[in-house]
């Protein structure tokens, strides 16, 4: 009787090692599994090589699993026949099987899932030495379940995912509430255009460039914008465009006379359909703050700026100076009113 009680201890151990040792590895995140990897530890070394090829591993804990339950409980049968009567086989077998499911699967696999990180680092090296062992049964397995197998390799995370931790981690006081908002934010990059982000034309201040500032002053001073546009005749001939500063600056130093082409920088061009995250880019590459936008016809569309973008992030940006809070909002509201006029409902 002994003899059988010690074999059903190692069947129920065997059996709630593997069953702990699969789920602990299935539980780990692929992110934090990584970011252990990064720690140089061997363990959290061979989790993660065990994680960017599943297949041998689990492999090898479900031949031993089978091995613990099936060759187990041929050895405990036949031990129980010698030792019980036909009369106690059943109700024996019946033991077994609730034993088995309860500390061999259950249970174990409860552990595993709840500790799984703390666990998996524990298994992690035991079942790559395994693995190594069971190398040729492993692969006879590969070989039989291949066709069976094939998928694609899939993605470590993916933005909806971040979305939901974040806002689980905000729930949860793991992030703080205007850090979760940000989060959210950057991800609206992606998502906006130039057309989106940019002050259309119909409320750009635009100068013409064989204008004088004594004949420009009075616009001049009136535009809501630090930087203005210079074109020949109409916005569509742009010439460039200068800081409302330098203007003022050269007034107040009575060079009124200059011509405001005299202040004229060079102008870069994007389409309406460039994403925002490409355009924040574009000017952390060319450390310059405007783009004229232009529409599939090349005609001007409007003027997107570095703040613009940054305000995806952070929310609309305001300072002392400025007087119209959303001169998007503004501008759709003259296009309808221009369009209201012709007759034009919208």
């Amino acid at each position: 009787m002994l003899r059988i009680i010690l074999v059903v201890l190692i069947v129920l151990t065997g059996s709630a090692l593997c069953a702990c040792a699969e789920t602990a590895l299935f539980s780990v995140p692929r992110v934090k599994v990584k970011q252990l990897a990064q720690s140089k530890k061997p363990a959290a070394i061979a989790l993660q090589s065990i994680r960017n090829k599943m297949n041998r591993p689990i492999a090898t804990i479900v031949i031993l699993n089978n091995i613990f339950n099936i060759v187990g409980s041929i050895i405990i049968g036949s031990l129980a026949a010698n030792v019980l009567e036909d009369a106690f086989i059943g109700i024996f077998s019946a033991v077994l099987t609730f034993l088995i499911i309860v500390f061999g699967e259950i249970v174990p696999k409860t552990i595993g899932e709840r500790y799984a990180e703390k666990i998996s680092l524990i298994f992690a090296i035991p079942v790559q030495f395994l693995t190594f062992v069971f190398t040729p049964i492993v692969w006879l397995m590969e070989k039989i379940t291949a066709p069976l197998t094939k998928k694609q390799k899939l993605p470590t995370t993916n933005e909806a995912e971040i979305r939901f931790l974040t806002m689980i981690g905000y729930k949860e006081g793991v992030i703080e509430n205007d850090e979760a908002q940000m989060i959210q934010r950057v991800f609206q990059l992606n998502d906006l255009t130039a057309e989106d982000l940019m002050t259309p034309r119909v409320i750009l201040t635009f100068l013409r460039g064989d204008l004088t500032l004594a004949e420009a002053q009075a616009e001049i001073i009136k535009s809501e914008h630090t930087r203005i546009l210079i074109v020949e005749e109409q916005i569509d001939q742009i010439i460039g465009y200068t800081l409302k500063d330098d203007l003022l600056k050269a007034i107040i130093q009575d060079d009124k006379k200059e011509e405001v082409r005299n202040f004229a920088r060079q102008v870069n061009y994007v389409p309406e359909t460039i994403k925002a995250d490409k355009l924040l880019q574009n000017f952390q590459d060319t450390h310059e703050h405007l783009r004229v936008v232009l529409d599939e016809y090349s005609g001007v569309s409007g003027v997107v700026t570095l703040e613009d973008v940054l305000e995806v992030l952070t929310g609309e940006i305001v300072d002392e100076t400025d007087r119209i809070v959303d001169l998007r909002e503004i501008a759709k509201k003259r296009r309808k009113n221009l369009l209201n006029s012709q007759g034009i409902k919208i």
